[in-house]
Formats: C-alpha cells, structure tokens, sequence
C-alpha cells in the first residue's frame, strides 16, 4: 500500500478521497490553482501546492506541473477524481513514465473508451445493443447533416470526447442543425480539446441506467449493480438513486454482465461505470458510453453496498486484488443522492458565482452522508462547477428513503447566492417522482409543477422575521453602547424609549416587488408584532451562542435560523424558508427595475459567437449572441422584437456580470 497519494483534482471529489485516504492512514498531497487558495481540499490535506492561475488549462489541465508536484512531494500515486484530467490517456501514460502510480485505468482502456464513436463501434462488434446513429471518424459537416437526415429527427449531438453533458446538444430539425452542431462542437473543444462528435437518434422516454463494474489487476471483474440517473437538466445528472426502481432482477443481471464483459474486453483495472439507456415499454437496453473513473454519484453504490469504491480503488492500485467477489455483493436498502448546485432554476438553472455568507446542512449518520467541498464563507468561482454538496440518503426502502430525502433538502440552508434546493425539494414531492415514473426528460415534462411561483411568507415567518431585526438591533446597541463613553444613557436604547407615550415602530419587508408591513409594539417582556391581515403576537427571544434565533411566539417555542446579509434577510423556520429585503427609511433611493429592451451579460463569461447583424430587426427570443461560463455556452435572446443597432462587444471579449452587450430598440 501506498504511504502518501497526490490528489489531481479540487472541491468535493478531493475532499472525499482525502477522508478515506486518512482513514486509511495515508498522507495526501494537494494542488490549488490561485482561485483555490484557500479552499476546503487545501486545508483538508498534509501538504498542498500551487500549480497556477486560476483557468483550468493553466492549473488543474497541467500535466507537467501535477507531476512536478508529485516528484517534489514524494507521492507514490495520483489519484484524478472525477473530470479534469481523470479520462486522460495521456496523463495515465506522463504518470507511468514519471514511475508514479495512476489510481485509474491503463492508458490503452482510456484510449479504447475514451472516443464515444470508438467505443461504439467497440461495443457493436462485442454484440452490445446501440441506438441508431453515426460514430464514423469524417466529421465533414455536410456528411453529418446527411446523416442526421438518415437517422431523422429528433437527434442529438454529443462530444466524442467528454461527457457531464457538455459538447451535447438536442436537433429538434434541420434548420436547428447547423448552429446546434456548431455550439457542440464549441463547447467540446473548450471543455475536452477535442470537437469531434457523434450522431444519434433522440429517443423520447428512455431511462439512464448505470452500472458500477470494479476489476483488479488479476482479471477479476464484479459489477456493484446499478444507479438510475434519469432526472437530468442541460445532460446534467441531479438526482441519482440505488437501486433502480421497478427494474426486474433479469434485466439487472444481463445488464450487469454485459458491463463486466464491456470491461473486460479492453483489459480494464479500477472503477468504472458503463451507461444505458433503458426502454421499460420493452425491456430493451442501449449502450451509450464507458465512463473510465469514479461517478459523482458513486455513494448510493456505497451506501447501498456498505463497500467504500475509493479504497477499492486505492488497494486495486496498489496490486491488491478485489476485496469481495460477485457472490459476496448483495444490496440493501435504497440510497438516493441529490446535487446541490449554485443556480438559478428559474433563470433556466443559470450557474451562480458568489460568497457563500451562510451554509448549513442536516446531521450526519447512519441514515444521511454530506460529501461537500466548500464551507460558509468560501466563494463560487467562475472558472469551476458550481456544485455545492451532495446529500445522499438511505433507508430500508424507497419511499422510506425518499422521505429522508425531503427532510435532509428541509434542513439544508444556503445564503448568499441562488441554489437549486427549492426546486430539489420540488422534485422530491412530485406525485411521478414518488411513483417512479422516471425518464430522461423528466424535468422537461413537469417543469410547471417544478417551478411554481414561490409562496409569500406567511406570518409566523414575517414575525421571526421582525423578531430577528429586533433582537439585532438590541445587540449592536448593547455593544455600542458598551464601548461608549455613557453605556447607561437611555439615548442608545433600542427598546422604543418614550417620556410619555406608547412606543411604536414600523418594519417594512420587501418580498417579490411587494411591501410587507409589521408594525412593532414594544413591551417590557418583549414585543407586541402587528402582522398583516390584522393578526398580531407577542413576540420575545434571543440568539443562542451558536446564532440560531430561539423565538417565542404567544407562548410557542421555536429554533430557527436569522441570517443577514445587507438589507437581506433569510429565514429559515420549520415551515420552509424565505428570503425578504429590509427597507430602511434611510437608505435612499430604492433600486428601479431597468427597462425593458436591455441584453446584459447574466455572469462573467467570454464572447463566444455574435448570431445577428448589427441594424437588423429580430424577433422576440431570436438568438442575439453566445457567452461562455463556467463550462458552458448560455445563449442570450432579444428580449422583445426590435432592431439590433449595435453590438457592444467582440468574439473574444471577457464581460462582466451585467455589462451591457448590445445596443437595442425594442418596438412599441
């Protein structure tokens, strides 16, 4: 067994392998970008490097400077996490010649599974079923449109490559193809340096089964079942789950053994993952690709096999042989993981950048898994995935487990930028959800349901919301007055101090372009809140060392959490959460919403295509330009029919979030 391991990745992939590995009594050796710096995995770590800028291709794409690293720490073995460099053949092979250990496949199983189109022509000749398509090697776009013609409409393109849904775009005709097939082609060369794609038909109700195969170095090849992976958005997995629900035992076992035979047949050692598309309506399943590294979504496995993939990993590694053969693998329970992303699911899952101001997460144990990389404090870069966490659960059985899940999603608490955690909780109680009724286009099918308007807060959350303002404001006045040169003076009380008259006060919330009004009583023992709608409560409490708001309202105890964030207020309460703005008397003007006819740049990205010519009129969404960010390409639509006068940047520019990036007069 190795005694130290460099880990060639960042967040929370790292993270999780450090904690096995010291676990396990192995030193771990990091490296940060200068965006890392301070992150979660450097500080987790015996030792941590830098490797560079904070860009990928300058940092965590360096093959030279991770093995440099590697040479300079002493570390026996790499392990690539999952991304980046994990399906890089040549960086298997820079590992070999370097005598340091790569904790993956041999380069010639990367290389075979490496090319979708490759390892479909692999599979076809090994008798694995394929949905129709094209993964010939000409990638002459006219061919390409001639067979997408062939296979008909709908099709989809997708990166030869990579995979986590970039460089994979939907062709819904052919006059969608061209640009579609250009976008693709963009976003795998950006992501994976590599443009190729493949062709194939877009079936309409598939599920997205995996299965998870291990081998060892001694030809010794398990599969740990499946995952189903159908709730998907962008191509993007959200929630996982283990085992896949209603998949008959017979199809379980063909599936299973058709993965181990895929592996096999290239010689593979480590972890693996071989993906399926599964028909229910006729029991049939379709290769799509081999993923040669550890899923995201590996702890339902584990949690559902009680086996830890990453230390099968190291000890395979290391020469030792599997720990458990098919026999001994049996499942129990069922695990479901959801991803916690910084996003916004109402602006069509915008990836978000910022500060986490607040972070919070349910109680670890038997029953709930955490796998996160960062904490409170620690910021969302564009230059990385904007994954948060994971929650994973188990139970005895589904539903049981389903149950854990809404629970662990309700004790989830995120401040400081937009997050998904609604919209999972959404998924969670969605009557198809609960009934199985999985497919790949799921969230497509029930994105109304999905997205429902958010509810106003009701009144017990305006009252802790006032409650918390109140209570904040006795202590900044009890510690200003501490340090004054009079701490008893009654001129610094906040109590609503009064010679002879009843003390009153007016709070104001602003919740979605609506004012919310509290009027405040304040009382000897506490405060008399006036709600609207006529009800009102006795209110009193304080804030525990921790900062949990522990409130009584009219003799009801509650604990919940007060954060604040500017004139931003987030309340989280047994009921739910609601984030509400705290208009001051003073603060001047209030921000006006910027007229219509405006194309902003939603995130810092790069220009990556203009798509109309400047003094052209255009219609209402037509396609005005193309921005990168965060490993994605965002198109940005007119916002209402009218002439594009001028753009007011270039192919290659860098914007910043909300830099105006065209010139437009909308009509009427």
């Amino acid at each position: 067994m190795f005694s130290k391991i460099l880990i060639a990745n960042r967040g929370e992939i790292a993270c999780r392998v450090i904690r096995t590995a010291r676990r396990m009594g192995l030193k771990t050796v990091a490296v940060y970008s200068d965006a890392d710096a301070e992150a979660m995995h450097v500080a987790m770590a015996d030792e941590a490097y830098r490797i560079g800028p904070a860009p990928v291709r300058e940092s965590y794409l360096k093959i030279e400077a991770i093995l440099d690293v590697a040479k300079r720490s002493g570390a026996e073995a790499i392990h690539p996490g999952y991304g980046f460099l994990s399906e890089n053949e040549r960086f298997a092979e820079a590992c070999a010649a370097a005598g340091v250990v790569f904790i993956g496949p041999p380069p010639s199983a990367i290389r075979a599974m490496g090319g979708k189109s490759e390892a479909k022509a692999l599979m076809e000749t090994a008798g694995v079923p394929l949905v129709p398509g094209y993964h010939g090697a000409d990638q002459d776009p006219a061919l390409l449109r001639a067979e997408a013609e062939r296979i008909g409409w709908p099709v989809l393109i997708k990166a030869s490559a990579g995979g986590g849904g970039k460089g994979m775009k939907v062709a819904a005709s052919a006059a969608e193809f061209d640009a579609q097939l250009a976008s693709a082609k963009r976003e795998s060369a950006a992501a994976f340096g590599d443009d190729r794609v493949l062709i194939e038909k877009y079936l309409e109700r598939p599920r997205h089964v995996e299965i998870q195969v291990f081998a060892d170095g001694q030809g010794r090849c398990v599969y740990l079942f499946e995952r189903d992976c159908s709730i998907q958005r962008r191509h993007q997995k959200v929630i996982e789950e283990a085992p896949a629900p209603n998949l008959p035992s017979e199809v379980r076992r063909r599936m299973g053994e058709a993965a181990v035979a895929a592996a096999k047949a290239i010689g593979y050692v480590g972890a693996g993952t071989v993906e399926f598309l599964y028909d229910p309506a006729q029991g049939g399943f379709y290769f799509m690709e081999m993923n040669t590294r550890l899923q995201v979504e590996h702890p339902v496995t584990e949690m559902i096999t009680g086996q830890d993939l990453v230390e099968w990993q190291l000890r395979v590694a290391s020469g030792e042989p599997l720990p458990v053969g098919q026999d001994d693998l049996t499942i129990h329970g069922h695990a479901i993981e959801a991803r916690l992303y910084a996003e916004d699911p109402d602006r069509d899952f915008l990836p978000q950048t910022g500060t986490l101001e607040h972070l919070g997460f349910p109680p670890c144990g038997p029953h709930v898994r955490v796998d996160a990389g960062v904490r409170a404090g620690d910021a969302i870069s564009v230059h990385y995935d904007p994954m948060i966490a994971k929650l994973i659960v188990w139970d005895v059985d589904r539903a049981s487990a389903v149950r854990r899940m809404r629970a662990a999603l309700g004790a989830t608490q995120v401040v400081g930028l937009a997050t998904n955690v609604r919209f999972l909780e959404g998924l969670a109680s969605h009557p198809a959800f609960l009934g199985a009724d999985l497919d790949t286009r799921f969230i497509e099918r029930h994105r109304a349901d999905l997205l429902p308007e958010p509810a106003a807060a009701g009144p017990r959350a305006l009252a802790l919301a006032a409650l918390g303002v109140l209570l904040d404001r006795e202590r900044t006045a009890r510690e200003a007055a501490a340090a004054s040169a009079d701490p008893w003076s009654p001129w610094v009380r906040t109590d609503g101090w009064r010679l002879n008259e009843e003390a009153r006060d007016t709070l104001t919330f602003r919740e979605n372009g609506e004012d919310r009004l509290v009027g405040v009583v304040y009382r000897r023992d506490g405060y008399r809140l006036e709600l609207p709608g006529g009800e009102s409560v006795t209110a009193g409490g304080e804030f525990n060392p921790g900062g949990t708001l522990e409130a009584d309202l009219d003799g009801v105890r509650l604990s919940s959490v007060w954060v604040r964030q500017g004139a931003d207020i987030t309340v989280f309460h047994p009921g739910g959460s609601h984030r509400l703005t705290l208009v001051e008397p003073l603060t001047g003007a209030l921000d006006q919403d910027v007229p219509g006819g405006r194309v902003a740049a939603p995130m810092p990205g790069k220009i990556i295509a203009l798509l109309a010519e400047p003094g052209s009129r255009v219609e209402k969404g037509q396609p005005l330009l193309v921005l990168e960010a965060m490993k994605m390409e965002h198109t940005l639509k007119a916002p209402s029919a009218g002439t594009l006068t001028a753009y007011r940047c270039a192919v290659g520019d860098q914007v910043e979030e909300g830099n105006d990036l065209v010139s437009f007069e909308a009509e009427g």
